[in-house]
């Protein structure tokens, strides 16, 4: 796939991105170059390959499952300025 100037251009335009003048071409192949990669990757038959979510065979730490805090609802809600049967009342923001 090949971009254009004009392509560089309203992409910078919508992603909010200043460029100089004299970058654009060079923006346009680089683009190009990086959509060309997606579409080889988008090609190759992955069949029989696991997802990973890290490449490394880790394991992640993760804390054991229990409470360390006691319940002070009851605390917070006294300074609330409205609540109502254990519930917080806001004011409606969606008509």
């Amino acid at each position: 796939m090949s971009l254009t100037a004009s392509d560089v251009k309203k992409i910078a335009h919508l992603a909010r991105l200043g460029i100089d003048e004299q970058q654009i071409e060079h923006y346009a192949q680089d683009l190009s170059k990086l959509l060309d990669l997606m579409t080889q990757m988008g090609q190759q038959d992955t069949n029989g390959v696991s997802p990973m979510a890290h490449p490394l065979d880790q394991m992640q730490r993760l804390r054991p499952d229990a409470v360390t805090e006691t319940d002070q609802r009851d605390a917070f809600q006294t300074i609330a300025p409205q609540t109502e049967a254990g519930l917080y009342l806001v004011p409606k923001v969606i008509d």
